[in-house]
């Protein structure tokens, strides 16, 4: 984990095959891989993987988080569970040393002319050229959280946090990530803005991320008006209202493992 001077959270090795660079470093963990990146890294190799001339777009993206993401090697391999002209299915999964780290389910849905009946949406943020950084660094550590450039709206508070995130980085080097990847890539972040307890003393990691979009996100910048629950029998509930500069896209849900620190 010494490159610290790479422009990019992975470089690839191989059709499939990828190594983190040291931006890539987790949260919870020193030898753990952050999962946000990764997330954006299994959105690009589905966008490869789709036919040139394709018109379908990401909607819906659900993680699975089946283990610890290990700080090394690893593949995505990327099938379509339900090919179709209007709603196709698309399944993607991490491995590392042949064990699965991460599953991903993709629906892929055709484009309308819905002008005319759209509406339902919430506000709109700030803009984040208004805003102030805030040190994210000073409640994390770990590379990803050092390389990502964090405004909120207004202070942090616990269980309460909107913000707008962006990275100079690219996912992977020499390689341009689409916007729904990139904007994807910062997502898994929300789970650790509005933290409810301090996180040397509690352990609320998330299991799966699930994201919904009824717009394809645009720009560089990443919108997360979240809110974080903990329940009473050790089970929490990270919940954001996506945005871009343009304004909502969609929601994206997590499902946290509430626990005192050992």
């Amino acid at each position: 984990m010494t490159d610290t001077t790479a422009t990019s959270y992975f470089r690839r090795i191989g059709t499939h095959r990828f190594v983190p660079t040291a931006h890539a470093g987790g949260a919870w963990n020193d030898d753990e891989q952050h999962f946000s990146p990764v997330a954006g890294l299994i959105v690009h190799e589905i966008q490869r993987a789709r036919p040139a001339d394709s018109t379908l777009v990401l909607s819906r993206i659900s993680f699975d988080i089946l283990g610890v993401i290990g700080f090394e090697e690893f593949d995505i391999e990327v099938r379509t569970v339900r090919p179709g002209r209007t709603i196709e299915l698309v399944e993607a999964t991490v491995t590392i040393a042949g064990r699965s780290v991460v599953s991903a389910r993709a629906w892929m849905l055709s484009t309308q002319n819905t002008d005319s009946v759209a509406g339902g949406e919430p506000d709109r943020l700030p803009a984040p050229e208004t805003l102030s950084p805030w040190p994210l660094t000073s409640v994390w550590s770990g590379g990803y959280i050092a390389s990502v450039d964090f405004r909120p709206v207004d202070r942090p508070q616990p269980g309460r946090t909107t913000a707008w995130i962006q990275s100079p980085l690219d996912l992977v080097a020499g390689e341009t990530a689409g916007p729904p990847a990139s904007y994807i890539a910062l997502v898994d972040t929300a789970n650790g803005i509005a933290v409810r307890q301090e996180p040397t003393k509690w352990m609320f990691p998330n299991l799966d991320l699930t994201i919904h979009l009824y717009r394809q996100p645009e720009g560089t910048w990443t919108g997360l008006d979240t809110s974080v629950t903990f329940g009473t029998a050790g089970q929490g509930l990270t919940s954001t209202v996506l945005h871009d500069i343009h304004g909502p896209v969609g929601v994206a849900e997590q499902i946290l493992t509430v626990r005192p620190q050992p």
